[in-house]
């Protein structure tokens, strides 16, 4: 496995390279012109230093990404530069014009405008409602112009590539779509300066290379742009220099041609990441999961619609089975069909250990040994004001209870046992999961599910939002677990860690399975091929 780290490692170097003369033009072009700096920046929150005198300047046209571990300080610098934050030390300057802004709304009017990583939408209202929410167009100044916000949205979509109805309810969407409505919200307010917060980070490769042709066009056409990722793939794609910070400093800033990617991990980390290995697989044969016939109509809107049509497949004991798809090709579906919590109807069976079993909810899933960690742990993982301990003995409650009543005592002892287990960074199980970092809050969950021993487990997103080292650490927790003898599926957008971590791959595309690949024949055109819009009838011996 080693070798297909170092393959893919490969892969991003000579693409980075290759962009070299390009970004060096563009970047040349601009170079004299400082569209925003930050000078000797720092800022404490209850007498912990969260960035410590650090520097970083951008460049109108250019893409600068911003690069760290959670906790390295990036967001807290976005914030300040976005308005979000309005007491810190140091000078933000705009077009050379020292400025201190009142809130997000000033930052705004001086042509500064942020996407934040965590959705900042009204669910209750439409789209177009959230797109312009506060600056609405008006009829002789009195009433909105709810025929020309529609359109004006309309088009911000479109220029997306994003098939949604502006005027449909951001609650019925899903967390990818929107954050595709969050980037139209940035878009609207035509900034100069455009700070992206993990844009990408609820997105599939294809709605990536969307905005990525978004984020091209607009820096070709003068705008600045700070982009933060966890994703080097994406930096190498896309950035002309990279700051990265640790523990709130600027480590460095160089060109991206400078920089390998494991240069940029190791200036992350402060030390070199060696590549998680899978050890010897426990894959017998032994079919721990079937799934046959799989359908699920759910009611939109518009009707009653398809999600997914007469799937099938196996998953054996110590196997990791990966599903590759768009977003919306019924990734997720999947799991939450077989977890008993896909709203709709479904038919088709599903057996575990050769038994048909009856899982028309989460209860019963659980009782059959079955664990899924949902894609948003915050909306759907976490109680986020409860505190660790309280959120990893969640679904096990009852069988650690006594005659009736909770065993506090072995609730603890179950919670400081996941905490070391997974290494989560806290100051204790009493700390409320919303003061953690997003790997930490990744890993209660999983921590929660795996508290219920399960046989079968369920992962939907599981490196969404976290830095370089705490992906590496669930990586490796997940080898451990298949090792274990687990039956393991995993739905991720990412390709390479599709391509790293499964034994075999199923490729869905609008509701259909498109293909099954082994690990010898699964390659990024392999996957994109079958996932591809519109090539749903191919036959799976085409895989």
């Amino acid at each position: 496995m080693e070798a297909r780290v170092g393959a893919l490692g490969a892969q991003d170097e000579s693409r980075a390279s290759s962009r070299v003369i390009e970004l060096g033009a563009r970047a040349s072009a601009q170079s004299g012109h400082v569209a925003l700096s930050a000078e000797q920046v720092s800022k404490s929150f209850a007498g912990v230093k969260a960035l410590h005198n650090v520097d970083f300047d951008l460049c109108p046209g250019e893409v600068h990404a911003l690069m760290g571990e959670n906790g390295a300080g990036k967001s807290t610098l976005m914030k300040i530069l976005a308005g979000v934050h309005t007491s810190y030390d140091g000078v933000i300057q705009v077009e050379g014009q020292a400025v201190l802004f009142a809130g997000v709304r000033a930052a705004e009017e001086a042509g500064v405008a942020i996407i934040h990583q965590e959705l900042n939408l009204v669910p209750e209202l439409s789209v177009a409602d959230n797109i312009f929410l506060g600056r609405e167009p008006l009829i002789a100044g009195l009433l909105i112009d709810r025929r020309r916000m529609v359109k004006a949205a309309g088009r911000l979509l479109a220029r997306l590539g994003v098939r949604l109805d502006a005027e449909s309810r951001v609650a019925d969407l899903r967390v990818g779509e929107q954050q595709l409505v969050e980037i139209a919200k940035a878009l609207s307010l035509d900034a100069r300066i455009l700070i992206m917060d993990e844009p990408t980070s609820a997105l599939s490769s294809s709605e990536c290379e969307t905005l990525f042709k978004i984020v091209r066009q607009l820096a070709a056409e003068g705008v600045a742009i700070v982009y933060t990722s966890h994703r080097i793939e994406e930096v190498l794609e896309l950035a002309d220099r990279v700051t990265v910070l640790r523990d709130g400093r600027r480590v460095v800033t160089a060109p991206i041609g400078e920089l390998s990617r494991g240069a940029i991990i190791a200036a992350m980390v402060g030390r070199d990441m060696a590549a998680s290995d899978r050890g010897a697989a426990a894959a017998d044969g032994t079919v721990i999961l079937s799934v046959k016939d799989l359908t699920l109509d759910t009611l939109s809107p518009h009707g009653w619609r398809r999600m997914l049509h007469g799937v099938s497949f196996e998953l054996r004991r110590g196997e990791i089975l990966g599903i590759g798809g768009l977003l919306g090709s019924g990734r997720t579906e999947i799991l939450e069909s077989i977890f008993g919590v896909a709203r709709g109807w479904r038919g088709g069976t599903i057996a575990i250990d050769g038994e048909i079993a009856d899982i028309n909810a989460p209860a019963d899933a659980y009782r059959l040994g079955l664990a899924l960690v949902s894609e948003d742990r915050k909306e759907r993982g976490l109680h986020l004001a409860a505190s660790i301990c309280d959120n990893i003995a969640l679904p096990s409650i009852g069988a650690l209870s006594q005659f009736g009543l909770r065993a506090f005592a072995r609730e603890r002892a179950l919670a400081r046992e996941m905490v070391g287990r997974l290494s989560v960074r806290c100051t204790g199980i009493g700390q409320a999961a919303a003061a953690l970092s997003g790997g930490n809050q990744q890993k209660v969950v999983i921590g929660k599910w795996l508290a219920t021993e399960p046989r079968i487990l369920l992962l939907d997103e599981p490196t969404r939002g976290i830095d370089i080292g705490a992906k590496q650490e669930i990586y490796r927790l997940i080898f451990d677990l298949a090792a274990k003898g687990l039956g393991i599926i995993v739905v991720t957008s990412e390709m390479p860690e599709l391509l790293l971590l499964s034994d075999r791959i199923l490729v869905m595309c609008e509701g259909r399975q498109t293909g099954l690949l082994t690990r010898e024949s699964a390659t990024q055109e392999a996957v994109m091929r079958l996932a591809a819009p519109g090539m749903a009838t191919w036959s799976q011996e085409e895989a």
